[in-house]
C-alpha cells in the first residue's frame, strides 16, 4: 500500500510500505477514507522535531474497519470509525479517569514502528479503547466526513483548551491563535455558552472563519498592541477565559496579558522555543490559573459527536485545501507557506 513518509526536512514522500495486518488480538486494521495534515506535523517537516528517515507520519484519520483481532468487541468489519490522535487501551487507571493521553499502553500514530494516518490503511492497537464508531451512512456525505474528521484532534483539542480556560455561560473569552485549533476553540467556546469571544489573528480568511464560528470581535495585532486592544474591548479588565493555541513564548505572554484577574488560561499550543512566557509572579499577583496540555480527545468524542452529527456545530470549514494521497507533499508545502489553513487528504 502507499503511505506518507518523511526523510529529511521538507522531504515528504508517498511510498510503498507493507500492508498492515492484525498482530495482536486487540488490533484492528482500518482502511483510511480521510486524513489530514496537522500544524504540529510542520515541526517535523521543518526539521524542528526529529524524525528517522522513512518514518511514517500523520495522526488524524477516519475510515472503515477491514479486519479485527479475536478480542475486539466494539467494532467489526465494515464499521465507519474515527481514531483519536493517540491510541489507548481504555481500561488503565488514566483512561478510566479520562486522561487517555497518559494511557499506560498508549502511543502516538507515526512513532517508530507504528503506522501513520496519512496512508491507505492503519493498524490500530487496542481498537476497543481507541476507535469510535460512526454512522455508516456518513461515508457518503463529504461535508459530514470532514466535520467528523476534526474529532480526531482539532475539535477535541479546542474543546480541551476551552475547558482548561474555564469557559462558562456568559463569559468573555479570548483566543490567541488563528490556526485550526484556535478556530475550533472559538467554536467550543460558543458551544459552551460564552457571551463574547475575541479572536486574535491577522489573517482575514481565518478570522472570517472565526466570526462564522462565533467570534464577536477580532484583534489583528500581536504582543503589547494585542494586549492593549483586548483590554480596551473589556473595560480594561481582560477576558475571563483565554485560550493559548500557538505554543510560543510570545503567544503565552499575550495570553496571560489579556487574562482578567482571577481568570484562567487554557493552553494547547505545542510548546516550542526555549522560553515559556510564563511569569509565576504575575500569575500569583493576579490570581491567574493555567491549565491545559495534550488533549485527551478520545474522552471528548462521545460528548462532541452528537452535536457534529446533528449540525449543532460544523467544524468542517477549517479544511480549506483538499488533496489526494499523491498530493500530500504539496499540502505540507502549502501549510508551511500559510497558503492553506488545514489540508484534507482523501482516499477515494
Amino acid at each position: 500500500m502507499r503511505a506518507t513518509t518523511i526523510h529529511a526536512p521538507f522531504d515528504m514522500r508517498v511510498e510503498e510500505v507493507p500492508e498492515p495486518v492484525v498482530q495482536f488480538p486487540t488490533d484492528a486494521v482500518v482502511r483510511v477514507l480521510r486524513s489530514c495534515i496537522c500544524g504540529s506535523d510542520l515541526w517535523a517537516y521543518r526539521g524542528e522535531a526529529a524524525r528517522q528517515p522513512g518514518q511514517r507520519i500523520g495522526h488524524e484519520f477516519l475510515g472503515v474497519v477491514e479486519e479485527t483481532g479475536s478480542d475486539v468487541t466494539t467494532v467489526q468489519r465494515g464499521d465507519l470509525v474515527v481514531a483519536p490522535f493517540m491510541w489507548s487501551d481504555g481500561v488503565c487507571d488514566y483512561c478510566r479517569d479520562g486522561l487517555t493521553t497518559s494511557c499506560e499502553h498508549g502511543g502516538f500514530w507515526g512513532t517508530v514502528g507504528s503506522d501513520g494516518g496519512q496512508g491507505e490503511a492503519v493498524r490500530v492497537p487496542f481498537a476497543d479503547g481507541t476507535l469510535v464508531q460512526l454512522p455508516r451512512e456518513a461515508a457518503s456525505d463529504d461535508r459530514l466526513l470532514s466535520a467528523l474528521l476534526t474529532l480526531s484532534d482539532v475539535l477535541g483539542t479546542g474543546h480541551h483548551a476551552a475547558l482548561g480556560a474555564g469557559v462558562r455561560p456568559g463569559a468573555t473569552v479570548a483566543v490567541v491563535g488563528d490556526g485550526a485549533v484556535g478556530l475550533c476553540a472559538v467554536l467550543a467556546a460558543k458551544r459552551l455558552g460564552a457571551e463574547r469571544i475575541i479572536a486574535l489573528g491577522r489573517h482575514q480568511v481565518r478570522t472570517d472563519i472565526a466570526r462564522r464560528f462565533g467570534a464577536t470581535d477580532v484583534v489583528a495585532a500581536r504582543g503589547d498592541e494585542a494586549v492593549a486592544a483586548v483590554r480596551e474591548l473589556t473595560r480594561g479588565q481582560g477576558a475571563h477565559a483565554v485560550v493559548e493555541a500557538v505554543g510560543t513564548e510570545q503567544s503565552m505572554r499575550t495570553a496571560i496579558g489579556v487574562t482578567r484577574d482571577g481568570g484562567a488560561v487554557g493552553f494547547v499550543g505545542v510548546p516550542h522555543g526555549s522560553g515559556t512566557g510564563v511569569d509565576l509572579g504575575v500569575m500569583f499577583d493576579r490570581n491567574i490559573a493555567l491549565r491545559g496540555g495534550v488533549a485527551p480527545v478520545r474522552s471528548y468524542i462521545p460528548e462532541l459527536l452528537p452535536d457534529v452529527l446533528d449540525g449543532t456545530i460544523d467544524p468542517s470549514p477549517v479544511f480549506d485545501m483538499t488533496v489526494d494521497l499523491n498530493g500530500v507533499p504539496d499540502g505540507y508545502k502549502a501549510m508551511d507557506e500559510r497558503v492553506a489553513l488545514k489540508v484534507l487528504v482523501t482516499n477515494g
